[in-house]
């Protein structure tokens, strides 16, 4: 029999009827005689209020102790399964992430996993346990607990399924797999057997809320095939795996929307070499994720510059921008909200021409005026305003008739 590892996200676990059936479809694999290692989240809606609770005490708590606290959701999760499973009588034991053997630096609440032992998890595998794991955490190497960062409950199982060499993962979550496009922006959207990692780690970079970039970064360098598929219905999900040759068929295989963008415009900046780095350091110093960058074509020896980041680090983009404006000799920045990143993802891109075109003429005729481009191999992404960003993904998506998916 085959050793899987099963991770299911906050929303299946959100209550104790749902943790009922998740330890029900747990033990049906146990009676099978596979051997299970869990992963799980927080119960749905407790991170978040621990968070709350936290802000009503410090307006900027502690991160290290942020990490205690919303670690706890996860070791609730953990307890409460395992209770639900020898109610059916099937052995289990909970682990934390830190009894669990994973070891990450030290940086708090977006920690990276450094090594992970897991010989107490074998130990309690070769005992026939079903172990259940508190993903989204671990114990630095000074023995603080530290958190992965948003999905990191994801990472916490593909890491796992690579060091067990586990035959399986699975990812269980609210959604049957990942889909053309989100079927809450575009109706038509339909579920794909699989993809690539390359494609998904595009899709995860524009704004698809299935997975984790990181968690796919890490299967992929790990060569860890895994499927995203519902603890709600049996239905088979999505395989994410190895590009194979077949896969370029697909010139495009999903349309992803990000929304609540904030574009920062640096203009009258010097066209000198060492402008942009100065620029570019000063945003890395405050830990800021810039996603498209544009610079125009000098005039007069000036020239702008232009990047996108999340809405949320737009405060913190300007306040380290503001001391270099003067030092870099330049007139002015300006920012813009409510705006959305548009992008179409397919490996098939790289041996097939015109994406670009249908993709402009799609837009152009939809009366969507395109801001920003961005190309890489497989992907092309647009900034547009927020507020046609729906329509925009469901013309896009007609356009490339991916509702005929399959």
């Amino acid at each position: 029999m085959a050793l899987f590892v099963q991770k299911y996200g906050g929303t299946s676990v959100g209550s104790v009827e749902r943790i009922k059936k998740v330890a029900q479809h747990i033990a049906e694999f146990y009676r099978q005689g596979h051997d299970l290692v869990v992963v799980v989240s927080a119960m749905s809606g407790v991170t978040d209020q621990l968070l709350k609770l936290a802000s009503q005490l410090h307006p900027e708590p502690s991160e290290r102790e942020i990490d205690v606290l919303l670690s706890t959701g996860e070791q609730t999760t953990i307890a409460l399964l395992s209770i639900a499973l020898h109610a059916l009588k099937i052995p289990a034991v909970s682990l934390t992430g830190a009894q669990a053997g994973i070891i990450t630096d030290g940086r708090h609440t977006r920690a990276k996993i450094l090594n992970i032992s897991p010989k107490k998890i074998k130990e309690l595998l070769r005992l026939r346990n079903v172990v259940v794991v508190a993903g989204f955490q671990g114990q630095n190497i000074e023995g603080h607990i530290t958190t992965l960062g948003r999905g990191g409950s994801d990472l916490t199982a593909i890491a796992l399924a690579a060091v067990i060499h586990a035959q399986c993962c699975q990812i269980y979550t609210d959604v049957e797999g990942v889909f053309t496009a989100d079927p809450r922006i575009v109706p038509t959207a339909r579920k794909i057997k699989e993809i690539s990692y390359d494609e998904l780690l595009e899709m995860a970079a524009s704004g698809s809320k299935v997975m984790q970039a990181r968690s796919v970064e890490f299967a992929k360098k790990f060569k860890v095939p895994f499927e995203v598929r519902s603890s709600f219905t049996n239905a088979a999900g999505t395989i994410v795996k190895e590009e194979v040759h077949t896969m370029e068929k697909v010139v495009v295989r999903a349309v992803s929307l990000e929304p609540n963008q904030a574009k920062v415009t640096i203009l009258g900046v010097p066209d000198k070499p060492g402008i942009a780095a100065k620029v570019f350091s000063r945003i890395a110093e405050a830990e800021i994720n810039v996603d498209m960058i544009v610079q125009n074509i000098s005039d007069h020896g000036l020239t702008d510059i232009t990047f996108t980041v999340h809405k949320d680090w737009l405060k913190k983009a300007l306040v380290a921008l503001e001391p270099i404006v003067s030092e870099i000799g330049a007139r002015e920045v300006r920012a813009t909200e409510g705006i959305a990143k548009l992008s179409v993802v397919g490996i098939g891109m790289r041996s097939h021409s015109g994406v670009a075109a249908l993709l402009f003429s799609a837009l152009a005729e939809a009366g969507v005026n395109v801001q920003m481009i961005s190309t890489s191999e497989i992907k092309i992404a647009v900034i547009i305003d927020e507020e046609v960003g729906k329509k925009a993904a469901q013309v896009v998506h007609d356009a490339f008739k991916l509702d005929q998916f399959v």
